[in-house]
């Protein structure tokens, strides 16, 4: 018998457009004589519809347009319910689901709210649990567990906005005294695929850095450049995880931005340009932080390694990497033997795995 697998894109969020595009490509390699697929379509505003007509419709948008093959629709929180709630004139239908997929990317997607949903709907779900989910999306949070459980990060500090807009002199002075000389990257602590992020080589810059990232959160985390290669490792696997091959990025723009992501034509080249025991080395210490901030399911681990000394430093941790036809995470796998549709099969049979041994 098929299992039902709800397939949500889109979303509320700045990464919405990216999200959009993992859809169809997940959609495309799911394999459909094993899953019936139920693509739920959020938009921007919120608005949650059961999508059932033409998926090229989803990367542009158009697929809100279309009317005639959507219905609005909702994963229910209540677990009596073990599914869909799909309004139709009045009517109201439950569908049963089996495994919930969330491709959505970033904020009210990545971040533990919508997999809050799912604990209390008791639905078997892809990705990492709530905390685990909510930590990682939060920079902050997660450079303070990650040193903590002594994985290498770059030099960091932190301020709020609040502090920073009442004493702008003594949050620049914190900064200065924390990281040592320019330039520095500031960060919304809170914000995906490089979503408000700046490079400041002096204190304006720094300034302007900061009102920038402002706009996403309120809280700014501040780090020190590292010159050399930029790295990632995919994870996949519950309590025994397992590492992909390593790939390197060459980013079109200065650095690997939204628009190096998804927009430019940057470089990736898999395997990475490193040595076999620096490559060893470092897939074990992407299944390190993986366990340490209690990721499940998947996670794409981002590294540099710096070009003076050799050094690893962990940059983030992403619990629902892009499925794009250009993303690293399914490429990886793929250059690891573990073709698209096989590696989306293992995503739902560790959400059912997790589920059933009620891993949170």
């Amino acid at each position: 018998m098929k299992k039902n697998i709800a397939v949500l894109f889109g979303g509320v969020s700045s990464e919405h457009e990216v999200s959009r595009r993992s859809v169809v490509s997940i959609i495309d390699n799911l394999n459909k004589d094993k899953y019936e697929i139920f693509p739920i379509g959020i938009t921007k505003l919120g608005k949650w519809y059961w999508y059932c007509g033409n998926i090229e419709n989803i990367p542009d948008g158009s697929w809100e347009t279309d009317t005639a093959n959507k219905k609005e629709a909702f994963i229910s929180p209540d677990s009596s319910v073990h599914g869909m709630l799909v309004v139709n004139n009045g009517n109201c239908e439950t569908i049963n689901i089996d495994v919930v997929f969330p491709v959505l990317h970033g904020r009210n997607g990545e971040d533990g709210t919508v997999q809050g949903l799912f604990e209390l709907a008791k639905l078997p779900y892809v990705g990492c649990g709530v905390l685990a989910s909510s930590a990682c999306m939060d920079k902050i949070f997660a450079n303070i567990i990650l040193t903590a459980a002594g994985v290498k990060k770059a030099r960091f500090c932190f301020i709020y906005t609040y502090d920073f807009d009442k004493d702008p002199e003594k949050s620049l002075d914190h900064i200065e005294k924390s990281l040592g000389s320019y330039p520095v990257f500031v960060k919304p602590s809170n914000a995906g695929s490089s979503v408000g992020i700046s490079k400041a080589s002096s204190r304006e810059e720094l300034i302007k850095a900061i009102k920038i990232a402002a706009e996403h959160d309120h809280r700014i985390l501040i780090e020190e450049t590292i010159v050399g290669q930029e790295v990632e490792c995919a994870v996949l696997g519950n309590s025994e995880p397992i590492a992909s091959i390593i790939g390197e990025i060459a980013p079109a723009n200065e650095f690997y931005d939204y628009e190096a992501k998804y927009v430019s034509d940057s470089n990736l080249y898999i395997p990475a340009h490193i040595d076999d025991e620096t490559s060893a080395l470092m897939q074990e210490i992407a299944k390190k932080a993986y366990l340490a901030m209690g990721c499940r399911g998947l996670s794409r681990v981002d590294f540099f390694v710096r070009e003076s000394t050799k050094e690893i430093l962990l940059n983030e941790i992403n619990t629902l990497p892009g499925f794009t036809s250009i993303s690293m995470y399914p490429k990886l796998f793929e250059n690891s033997g573990i073709p698209t549709p096989e590696l989306l099969d293992k995503l739902i049979d560790l959400a059912l795995e997790r589920f059933l041994k009620n891993e949170k």
